[in-house]
This record gives C-alpha cells, sequence and structure tokens, in this order.
C-alpha cells in the first residue's frame, strides 16, 4: 500500500487508496462496478446499476434537510490507462503504483487515476462520514468516460432526482467550472497494398519519446509536441531526399490524449544510409528547439533494425505521410465569450497499422460552439478525403452552455469566499465533461463542475497537488451545508 491514508482528510484519502487498486480500464468497469456495490452494501446504502453500468448510491438526508432538494455528486469510474514504453503494468489486473512525491501523488510510470478517481473517493467520503450536514445526496458513477461517454449517453432516466448535481472532475482548485465543450471524433481509414521490403535497403527503427503528451481539451492551448505530426515530417522528409519506404507507423493511443510517443520501420537505399541518419540527428535538434519551452525532455533516435517482410505502396504511403502533415492540429480559435477560453481545436491523436493492409487515423475535435465543432470536423474530413481515405465521424456529445444566474453557483461561489477568504474563478472548460448529455435527460438540473488540482492528465505523469484535496474536500462539505 502506498499509505496516502497518512494525509488529511484521512477519510477520503483512504478510499482514494482503495480505488487506485481496482483494476478499471475504459469499458472495462466490471472490477469498480462490483467495488461500488459492495461498498454500498457494507454500508446499508441503497443502490442502483443500470444497464449501461452505471451506479449510483443512495444516502437519506440529515435531519432537518428532508425538505430540500437533492443533491447529486457525479464522477466518472474509469480511467486513462496510459503508460511509459517501458513500464510493465497489465491495466487489466494490477494495481497502481501511488506514492508521495513532496507536494503531490503519483504513481510509478502509469497515469494515476486521479481522474476521476479522487473525484470518486470524496463522493465515497460523504456516504459514510456520518458527521456531515447534506440534502439527500445521490452519488452517480458513470462507465466509459474517457472513449466515449457511453455511461452519460445511456443513463437510465429513473436514476435520478436531485436538482443540483456537482460533476467532481475538475483540475484546477479554486475554479468553478459552468460550461465545457462539446466534442466530436474523426477517424480516416487508409487501404495499401503490401509489397515486398527492398533488399538493397538499409532498415532502421525511428523512435519518439519524451513528451509530455496531456488531455487533448484542458492542455491543447500550451502548444506541446504531438509525437504523430513530428513523425510525419521527418518521414516526409526521408522520402523526398532519399526514397524511404515505410513498413510501420504507431503513435498515441488514446483520442483524448496528446500523444507523447511514436515509432516507424523505415527503409532507405543502403549508399544513402548516412545522409538519412545526418537528417535525423539535424531534424531532432530542430524540434528540439521548437520545444525547448514546451517539451524539454523530447528525444528521436534512430536503431538498426531487422528487415521487414513487407512495406506499404508507395501512393499510399505518400497519401498517408502528407495527409498527416497537413491536417490541421492544436487550437483553431480562441473564444470571444469568455476571455482566455479555448473555443475550438483539434487532435492528432493517434496512427496505428491495422490487419487486412487497414492503417487509421485517429483525431478528435472539441469546441464550445457547436457549428464550430463539426466545421472543424469537416475540415479534417476534407483533407483525408483529399488524400483517399475512407472517413467517418462519431456520434458527439454536446457541449455544456453556461447558466452564470444559477443559484448553485452564486452558493457554490459565497462557500468559497467564506472559507478561502478569496475570489474563486468562474469559467468555462475547453475539456469535455458529461454535464451537458445529462442536461438532455434532466433539463431541471442546475450544476457546477469543480475539484482538486491535477496536472499531467491521460498521461503517466498525471499528478494530484496534496494540498488542494484537503481545500476540496472543505469546500464540498461547506457547500453540502449550504444547499
Amino acid at each position: 500500500m502506498s499509505n496516502l491514508s497518512q494525509l488529511q482528510p484521512s477519510l477520503l484519502w483512504g478510499i482514494f487508496e482503495e480505488i487506485t487498486r481496482v483494476p478499471r480500464p475504459s469499458k472495462h468497469e466490471e472490477k469498480i462496478i462490483a467495488y461500488l456495490v459492495d461498498f454500498a452494501t457494507r454500508h446499508n446504502l441503497a443502490h442502483k446499476v443500470d444497464e449501461a453500468g452505471n451506479v449510483v448510491i443512495y444516502k437519506p438526508a440529515t435531519a432537518g434537510y428532508e425538505d430540500h432538494p437533492a443533491v447529486v455528486l457525479q464522477s466518472h469510474s474509469d480511467m486513462v490507462c496510459e503508460k511509459n514504453a517501458e513500464t510493465v503494468h497489465d491495466f487489466m489486473n494490477d494495481p497502481i503504483e501511488a506514492y508521495i512525491d513532496g507536494e503531490w501523488v503519483k504513481a510509478r510510470g502509469t497515469t494515476l487515476g486521479a481522474d476521476c478517481g479522487i473525484g470518486m473517493a470524496a463522493a465515497l467520503a460523504v456516504l459514510v462520514d456520518d458527521s456531515l450536514r447534506h440534502p439527500a445526496i445521490e452519488a452517480l458513477f458513470t462507465v466509459d468516460e474517457e472513449t466515449g461517454l457511453t455511461g452519460a449517453f445511456n443513463l437510465a432516466p429513473d436514476m435520478l432526482t436531485g436538482k443540483y448535481l456537482l460533476n467532481l472532475d475538475s483540475e484546477d482548485e479554486g475554479e468553478l467550472f459552468i460550461g465545457c465543450a462539446g466534442g466530436i471524433d474523426t477517424l480516416a481509414t487508409f487501404t495499401y497494398k503490401s509489397e515486398r521490403s527492398p533488399r538493397d535497403y538499409a532498415w532502421l527503427r525511428i523512435n519518439i519519446g519524451g513528451l509530455k503528451g496531456g488531455h487533448s481539451g484542458d492542455n491543447i492551448p500550451d502548444g506541446l509536441g504531438n509525437s504523430n505530426k513530428i513523425m510525419a515530417r521527418l518521414l516526409q522528409m526521408g522520402a523526398e531526399r532519399y526514397g524511404l519506404r515505410l513498413s510501420d507507423f504507431n503513435g498515441g493511443n488514446l483520442r483524448n490524449a496528446i500523444p507523447r510517443e511514436a515509432y516507424a520501420i523505415v527503409g532507405v537505399p543502403e549508399k544513402k544510409r548516412a545522409a538519412f541518419l545526418r537528417l535525423v540527428k539535424a531534424f531532432a535538434a530542430d524540434v528540439a528547439a521548437e520545444l525547448q519551452y514546451t517539451d524539454e525532455g523530447f528525444w528521436m533516435r534512430a536503431e538498426e533494425c531487422e528487415r521487414p517482410a513487407r512495406v506499404i505502396d508507395a501512393d499510399t504511403q505518400y497519401r498517408l505521410i502528407t495527409s498527416i502533415v497537413s491536417v490541421a492540429n492544436g487550437v483553431l480559435a480562441m473564444s470571444f465569450a469568455m476571455k482566455g477560453l479555448v473555443e475550438t481545436s483539434t487532435n492528432l491523436a493517434s496512427v496505428k497499422f491495422l490487419p487486412k493492409n487497414k492503417i487509421q487515423v485517429v483525431t478528435s475535435q472539441r469546441s464550445s460552439v457547436e457549428s464550430a465543432k463539426r466545421y472543424a470536423a469537416r475540415t479534417v474530413e476534407g483533407t483525408f478525403c483529399l488524400a483517399g481515405a475512407k472517413v467517418v465521424h462519431s456520434d458527439g456529445y454536446p457541449g455544456w452552455a453556461p447558466n452564470p444566474q444559477s443559484h448553485l453557483l452564486d452558493v457554490a461561489a459565497d462557500t468559497y469566499r467564506r472559507l478561502f477568504a478569496k475570489e474563486p474563478v468562474v469559467r468555462a472548460i475547453h475539456a469535455g465533461l458529461e454535464c451537458g448529455l445529462f442536461l438532455e435527460k434532466y433539463p431541471h438540473l442546475e450544476m457546477i463542475s469543480f475539484g482538486p488540482t491535477l496536472r499531467g492528465v491521460h498521461s503517466p505523469d498525471e499528478r494530484l497537488e496534496i494540498a488542494t484535496v484537503d481545500k476540496f474536500w472543505r469546500h464540498l462539505v461547506l457547500l453540502l451545508s449550504e444547499l
């Protein structure tokens, strides 16, 4: 165990430590669902599980609060499963190795799962702390938030009765979120002809690493390096100058994470091997200079490898590489409605070689303006369609329009001021939250989102600031008592 329960508040940290030991990849939440059901049973709390796997645990109002509207405490039960290339970890079975590092809690070589495990822990702590005063509590734990919002999309209509919903899935203490971006995925699939690899070529494995990665919404304005874009730039120069042939290209894993690592298996004519290696070294230095203020750990290396049996045909190679270099990536527009907020963005999330001579490129677009979201997806579609790929879009999810006149927001801001003698920041977030989908099913809800400070989410650099957890908890407790 990582002894997180020595931290304060000990009840919350102890529950979070339990959660880190329960495997819960997106779309594989069976073990965490069982944990939640067992938790409710052990504490004599009513609960429901719908067909999607969403769990609600109910706690009656404390004395004097029986006539107050119920409050929904919402978090998601899945986590992003990312690890460093050298880390040996089975997310389906192994516990997260959390540890205390100064002012932060981190994990050894993997994502920590504080997104949204710390929100889950806070809701469960409310359920079992009988010293608190509050209206009726409905603690909602949704599944598959990270890879499709499946739980929120399929939430049964009879699960909730509350008027107020506190989303516990934000990452900046002292900030109250009242709106979020909607999102959509755009997937491009190339079909290639397999050819026998040339024998008179030198074969190399190009590896990219050391990038920070992060959340493709929250961290998109940080100008972080994208391993897929960097790799495609090198491949394009290698093909144009030295006749490079491509056998494999693999970069990134999750649609909502900025890709940190990538590799490619390439060949160049043996007589041009030395020149190509000089290109790799020079290009790596150029990119390191570009990223010196954002990704100082970036590296690129070329290693000798065995000759692969096959390469992709030259025409598909040209279309694939050119489209990846050309497609938009990063911030597309800033908001005029809320100063400093990214309005629209796109992320080139992953490139994967698939069976049956297929290559899939996954991108995701976000915007707080629905029409701008659709337009961004269309621009990405256009780039890949012109390159001859088959393009499809996901169903997408709606944004959450801010309601600055909300009574819930007034109470949340007032309680924060009373606790900490300063104004909370009220803002919208470019990341996607489930709140827009909840409004479609329960249009009467008033909602805010808040949480402790997290950094590096969706990457193995994920870390949770210890001091902010206590502030988050104190604010949650007072807010519940005032509703």
